[in-house]
């Protein structure tokens, strides 16, 4: 068709009819005289509308998901790394948890035994011969060599090497670590002495060795031990709790006893631990240990009920009326 004036005309004449046809239909609503004929344009032009739109929807729908892939990969690596990050920071708010109750209990203890201690993370453990672990906190912290360490429940140890950041710990139960101790009722004295790795890992495991100054001294399973404290505060302090006598052993010739010790500590999951960095100023001699568990109690068995006793005659010791009993101390005249 050629672009003519006349075309135009009709093209323009045409646009300004559909706008007056829609604008009176859509002014008159379901009560349009236009109702019939755009019922009529229904009827014919939607099953072509319905056929084009079968062939074409499947081709747009491929279409937008191959333009839309991209983006919906992005969506979903962004929504993993969120997922991954509330993990992560869930893990950490648990692990904050768990060691702000360390913590708690740490400053508990040493708030008994009037120790000023600066608090450090076990970050490894010893692969030699030694019993040692490694420590997050050192020169640049206020550590020193030969510093108690111990944890919320008891000794640790000493501190035997220094770093910029970290520090050596070895553990009371190196076969090389002497440990000045005390009994806590008789207040004896003696050597407790690390047995090494072999006394660690199982239920009720004595890695720890005493032996009592006095051989003749009393003993018993049960009793409790703490620091004795060494001479300048150094290595150890006083005070702080050791462990439980669980077994007493004595020599052939018996001389000599040596006690195998529980120690309070569980050095196979150490995590919070504390550096003594200035003793107390007075021996808190026994303060620092748990309270004692609490004995069951002991049941009591059920007190048997007193049997009625037969009235009249019927008793054993009853005596027959009327008659005196006879005298069995003899008479002056007799």
């Amino acid at each position: 068709m050629k672009d003519t004036r006349r075309t135009r005309v009709v093209l323009g004449v045409l646009l300004v009819v559909a706008l007056a046809m829609i604008t009176i239909d859509y002014r008159g609503g379901a009560d349009s005289p236009l109702r019939g004929l755009r019922d009529v344009g229904a009827t014919v032009f939607g099953p072509v509308e319905r056929a084009s739109a079968s062939v074409v929807r499947p081709v747009s729908n491929t279409f937008d998901a191959i333009t839309d892939a991209p983006g919906e990969r992005r969506r979903a690596d962004k929504l993993e790394r969120q997922n991954q990050k509330l993990r992560e920071q869930l893990r950490s708010m648990r692990l904050d948890q768990d060691k702000s109750a360390q913590l708690q209990r740490l400053l508990g203890t040493a708030g008994m035994g009037g120790y000023e201690i600066l608090a450090a993370q076990v970050i490894s453990a010893g692969q030699g011969f030694e019993d040692t672990v490694t420590i997050d906190a050192g020169s640049r912290s206020g550590i020193k060599r030969d510093m108690t360490v111990m944890s919320a429940d008891g000794l640790v140890g000493r501190v035997t090497r220094v770093g910029p950041a970290t520090a050596t710990v070895l553990l009371a139960t190196d076969q090389t670590s002497s440990i000045g101790s005390r009994l806590e009722s008789s207040k004896e004295i003696g050597i407790v002495q690390g047995h090494g790795r072999r006394g660690l890992g199982g239920h009720g495991a004595t890695p720890l060795r005493f032996q009592l100054l006095d051989a003749a001294a009393p003993i018993q399973v049960g009793q409790r031990l703490v620091t004795l404290g060494s001479q300048g505060q150094r290595p150890y302090v006083p005070g702080v709790p050791i462990g439980v006598v669980e077994r007493i052993d004595r020599s052939t010739g018996g001389l000599t006893r040596t006690a195998y010790v529980r120690p309070f500590v569980k050095f196979t999951s150490l995590d919070v631990v504390a550096v003594v960095v200035a003793p107390p100023k007075t021996d808190p001699r026994d303060a620092v240990l748990p309270p004692r568990p609490k004995p069951p109690p002991t049941p009591t068995p059920p007190s048997a009920s007193p049997s009625a006793s037969p009235s009249g005659s019927g008793r054993p010791d009853a005596r027959p009326s009327g008659r005196e009993t006879p005298s069995t101390n003899p008479s002056r005249g007799d």
